[in-house]
C-alpha cells in the first residue's frame, strides 16, 4: 500500500494563478506531470517551462481541502528558512492570493526509493539522516515549534478513544485488550523527546524522499517540521515500511540498530502515541479531498500495534 491520493490536474487550476506563476517564473508552464505520492489533493507536479527550465510547483485551495491551503502556507515558511546546504529542494518562490497558495520550488532530478524497502536502502537512508542530524543540531531555523508542541493535539488518540469518542465494538481486539495500560503509556510521551534540539521533518515516508544519480538522499515536503530528538524521524518511517513488502520495524531493528543508545522506554513512549494517532484517526470518516489516508493509517496502526506488541510484550 502507497501514501497516496487524489490530485488536482494543473489544467484545472484557475488561470489567475497559472499567469501569476509564468510572471514568477519569466516563462509559463507548458507540461505538468503531477507525483504520484503524498496525500495532498492539490497539485504536486514537475514542470516544464516555455523556455526549456524545469521546476517543481504545488498549489492548493481550501476547494481541495480546507486544511491544507495553511499546510502550504507553513511549509512556505520552513522551507524560505532551511539553510541553503541542507538536502532540500530550493524553494524559488510564493504565490498567495487568499484563497489559492501556490510553492514554486527547483526540481530535484531524483526517484523515490525503490519499493519495497531493503535493508540496505534503509540503512542508506538512515545514514542520510544520521548526517543530517549532525548538521542542524541545534536546530538553525529560529522560532520553530517543538515537537512536543507540535504533536500536542496529535498524539491524543488512545485518551480519545477511551473519552467514547469511538464506540468499543468497532475497536480491534488488541487495543481493547489493553487500552488502559495504552492509556497511561500516551500520557507520558512527551516525556521521551524532553531536551531534543535537532531538526525533525517527522512526517518521512519513502514518498518524502529523493534519492538522486550519485545516491544522495533529498528529503522533500517539509510543513511538519519542529524541533525534538532526531530519532523520532526513523521512528516515524518504519510503520509504512512493510507495507509495500519491506522488512518489519522488528527487523530493521535488529538488523540496523536505528535506535542505538536511545533509552527503550523513550522509543516505547513515543511509539505508542504514534499508534494511538494511527488507531484513532484512522476510525474517523475520510477528510474532503483525502479518499486514501484513512485506510493507510489504520495499515500503519496495524504495524505499530504488532511493533508495540513485540517491544512490550502485550500479547
Amino acid at each position: 500500500m502507497q501514501a497516496q491520493g487524489s490530485r488536482l490536474e494543473w489544467q484545472d487550476v484557475p488561470d489567475a494563478v497559472r499567469r501569476e506563476v509564468a510572471i514568477l517564473l519569466g516563462s509559463p508552464v507548458v507540461e505538468a506531470v503531477n507525483q504520484p505520492g503524498g496525500f495532498s489533493p492539490g497539485v504536486a507536479a514537475r514542470c516544464q517551462l516555455e523556455d526549456g527550465r524545469r521546476c517543481f510547483i504545488k498549489t492548493v485551495s481550501p476547494a481541495q481541502n480546507p486544511i491544507a491551503p495553511d499546510l502550504h502556507r507553513r511549509e512556505a515558511q520552513i522551507a524560505a528558512a532551511l539553510p541553503a546546504d541542507l538536502p532540500a529542494p530550493r524553494l524559488l518562490g510564493v504565490i498567495d492570493d487568499g484563497d489559492w497558495i501556490t510553492l514554486v520550488f527547483e526540481e530535484i532530478v531524483g526517484e523515490p526509493p525503490p519499493q519495497p524497502w531493503s535493508l540496505d536502502a534503509l540503512a542508506a537512508t538512515f545514514r542520510s539522516l544520521d548526517q543530517l542530524a549532525a548538521r542542524t543540531t541545534p536546530c538553525p531555523i529560529p522560532g520553530l515549534s517543538s515537537f512536543a508542541e507540535r504533536h500536542a493535539s496529535t498524539f491524543d488518540g488512545y485518551r480519545r478513544i477511551a473519552s467514547g469518542e469511538v464506540p468499543m465494538e468497532r475497536l480491534d481486539p488488541w487495543t481493547s485488550v489493553h487500552l488502559a495500560r495504552l492509556v497511561g503509556l500516551e500520557e507520558r510521551w512527551e516525556d521521551a523527546v524532553v531536551g531534543g534540539s535537532s531538526l525533525v521533518h517527522s512526517d518521512l515516508r519513502a514518498d518524502n524522499l529523493l534519492v538522486t544519480t550519485d545516491g544522495e538522499v533529498v528529503i522533500v515536503d517539509w510543513p511538519h517540521a519542529c524541533v525534538g530528538p532526531a530519532w523520532v524521524d526513523k521512528l516515524f518511517m518504519l510503520p509504512s515500511v512493510p507495507l509495500d513488502g519491506g522488512p518489519s520495524p522488528e527487523e530493521v531493528e535488529a538488523e540496523l540498530k536505528p535506535f542505538r543508545g536511545v533509552d527503550a522506554d523513550d522509543v516505547n513512549l513515543v511509539l505508542v502515541a504514534l499508534c494511538g494517532y494511527f488507531t484513532h484517526r484512522g476510525l474517523q470518516p475520510d477528510p474532503i479531498g483525502l479518499p486514501t489516508v484513512r485506510a493507510f493509517q489504520r495499515a500503519q496502526g496495524l504495524v505499530a500495534r504488532q511493533w508495540i506488541s513485540a517491544r512490550l510484550g502485550l500479547a
